[in-house]
């Protein structure tokens, strides 16, 4: 059977794209289907502000007329005027187990990127590492939760003989209340507490000129606290507003919270429920299913997932990070009821937020890879 590899033109082909998903995973329990609707929107270069700054090419690959893989091709160009290189990035990286197939597809992405002048491809990124990012390489027992990306076990292995090699790890934590709501961590926030005069508020979501100055305060300590932080590209005002959009959809105000000093905010920690264990029911990705696990399936989740833990770098190394662990970990076990969480997605070299996870008895129970190779012109 011939084996093709083509741009996607046509709305049906997009379509295509999207579902492909579908075909690797279908019998999968562990696999959180994504919403349509919410990936085409990623997809889209008219709703997705990302692409005010980057573009991005689409290719299916074919057997015997079949569909059996997709891959992205990625130019952020945020990211190469950050870090002053030229780097491009494959994402969206689906194929049935046939090294021929993962070949082409990679391939594919490869000469495209070579077209732009990039020099490296690093990936899976999709779209940018704002959003999924790296390859699930431990931890397949369970289902990836909230906003996390998943994948088959075979997929190192045909990236990996492709000629991509590992860059960077991405590390998932598990915590429980009884391994880190300890004596000790409430012991020690108490103290900085009292020490630094820090105080906890949440996220005004009720009124809009309120909300709208808690997320200016967000996006600047998101952008000044992950700046050193490797692959890391400043989110534009567009983009955060976007994302801040569709976070409010699903964000609990308990779980989402200010350290401030002096009415000062220095620190920011947000948690989400784990809608995954609402959304791996809704097989069909769509909206009016996700809708009614929402209201019929809610009461039962039973785990979060710390997103974002940030405190502006004069304040770090001060122990802010245990009082915004302390909360969050607090609201959700004694308030919510949950049973676990997870931190997610640290960097295998982010010494101190890895050796306090660690410190609170944290377990690091998933990994995901970023791979990248150099790239020689045609």
């Amino acid at each position: 059977m011939q084996l093709t590899v083509d741009p996607v033109h046509s709305k049906a082909e997009r379509a295509m794209f999207i579902r492909m998903p579908w075909r690797i995973y279908r019998d999968d329990p562990h696999w959180v289907p994504p919403l349509l609707s919410d990936r085409r929107k990623v997809l889209d270069p008219r709703r997705n502000p990302f692409f005010q700054h980057a573009k991005m090419e689409l290719f299916l690959a074919r057997l015997g007329g079949e569909v059996v893989g997709r891959v992205a091709a990625i130019v952020n160009d945020a990211h190469n005027t950050t870090h002053n290189d030229k780097v491009g990035f494959f994402g969206f990286f689906e194929t049935i187990d046939d090294q021929a197939v993962a070949n082409a597809l990679l391939g594919a992405a490869e000469a495209w990127l070579v077209a732009q002048g990039m020099t490296e491809m690093r990936g899976p990124i999709s779209p940018s590492m704002n959003d999924e990012a790296g390859l699930l390489v431990e931890g397949f027992d369970d289902p990836p939760v909230v906003l996390m990306p998943y994948n088959p076990k075979y997929y190192s292995r045909v990236i990996e003989v492709y000629g991509l090699a590992p860059v960077k790890d991405l590390v998932a934590w598990r915590l429980t209340p009884q391994g880190f709501l300890t004596e000790k961590l409430e012991r020690v926030q108490r103290l900085v507490r009292e020490r630094e005069g820090i105080t906890i508020r949440s996220v005004n979501f009720k009124d809009r000129t309120a909300f709208q100055r808690d997320l200016d305060r967000i996006k600047g300590i998101y952008n000044a606290a992950w700046q050193p932080n490797w692959g890391f590209v400043k989110m534009t005002d567009a983009e955060f507003d976007a994302l801040a959009a569709d976070l409010r959809q699903v964000a609990v105000p308990d779980f989402t919270v200010f350290a401030e000093r002096n009415g000062e905010a220095v620190g920011f920690a947000l948690a989400l429920p784990d809608l995954n264990q609402i959304l791996i029911h809704n097989r069909g990705g769509g909206l009016l299913g996700a809708a009614w696990g929402m209201l019929t399936r809610r009461k039962r989740v039973t785990r979060g997932r710390i997103v974002i833990l940030g405190v502006l770098p004069e304040f770090q190394r001060r122990g802010v990070d245990a009082v915004l662990y302390y909360e969050i970990g607090t609201r959700m076990t004694r308030g919510a009821g949950y049973t676990e969480s997870e931190a997610s997605w640290v960097l295998e070299d982010n010494v101190m937020m890895n050796r306090a996870l660690e410190e609170m008895n944290g377990e690091p129970y998933k990994r995901y890879r970023v791979y990248e190779k150099t790239m020689k012109k045609n």
